[in-house]
């Protein structure tokens, strides 16, 4: 009886091994298959070095320049054509604007209230506004880092350490002379702002292509700007170094 009892035992740990070892086999593989196709897709191009894709951080900004709430981004986007035609289109001024809003508001509340009186109704409710101490000093944090990002690029750049930098500038700069030369900064900022709310979303709907072409452009950026170093900046006569006296 022991010795049945023993042989069952001993075929129930080994059936226990073989689908153990099964099921670690199976775990390997998939795994290997996982670390492969992770692999494969790191060593992809990504366009700006980009590792996911733009604005997916679940942000509220982002989701209205993804159009993933089509009725706020709509919305958005409407006021600020309306804006644009506004003060462009019908050159309204900005102050003539917030006087006149500002004239229509208080009339409005002011012949509300006092109808209501005449009419032994409640008056209406008009809300307390605040501006919040927090989001002030977020702005202004924001802004900091921004404008302090500004300015230590720009040193970067005329300290000379990197010709890139300086050219790719140099070129920036003059193409939005250029731009500013022929439309208005209110214009400009619509056109920004139009592209915020087109670009990213064909982006994101046409990656794959996106990154195709940005590797091929690199490629023939990096090959002309070799060629222009070896037949003109390598030319450029340089001031030897100075060695250092050993004391």
């Amino acid at each position: 009886m022991a010795g049945r009892t023993d042989q069952l035992e001993s075929t129930v740990d080994g059936v226990l091994e073989t689908i153990m070892e099964k099921f670690h086999g199976h775990d390997s593989t998939s795994f290997d298959y996982d670390t492969s196709s992770s692999s494969i897709k790191s060593n992809m191009y990504r366009a700006f070095g980009r590792e996911k894709p733009p604005f997916a951080d679940g942000k509220s900004a982002s989701d209205v320049f993804m159009w993933r709430d089509k009725k706020v981004s709509a919305c958005v986007l409407g006021v600020a054509t309306a804006i644009w035609v506004l003060f462009e289109l019908l050159e309204y001024h900005l102050l003539t604007f917030a006087c006149h809003v500002i004239i229509f508001s208080l009339s409005i509340f002011f012949l509300w209230s006092n109808t209501s009186t005449l009419m032994n109704k409640s008056p209406p409710q008009i809300p307390e506004l605040a501006l919040s101490e927090d989001i002030v000093l977020r702005i202004a944090s924001a802004l900091t880092i921004e404008i302090n990002g500004v300015i230590e690029i720009s040193r970067d750049i005329a300290s000379g350490r990197d010709l890139k930098k300086f050219l790719a500038a140099i070129v920036f700069l003059w193409v939005l002379s250029i731009v500013g030369s022929c439309c208005s900064f209110l214009t400009l900022f619509y056109i920004c702002f139009v592209f915020l709310h087109t670009v990213p979303v064909l982006f994101e709907k046409y990656e794959d292509q996106v990154h195709s072409f940005a590797e091929t452009a690199e490629s023939e950026i990096k090959k002309q700007y070799a060629f222009f170093d070896a037949k003109v900046l390598s030319k450029i006569p340089r001031r030897p170094l100075k060695e250092k006296k050993v004391a």
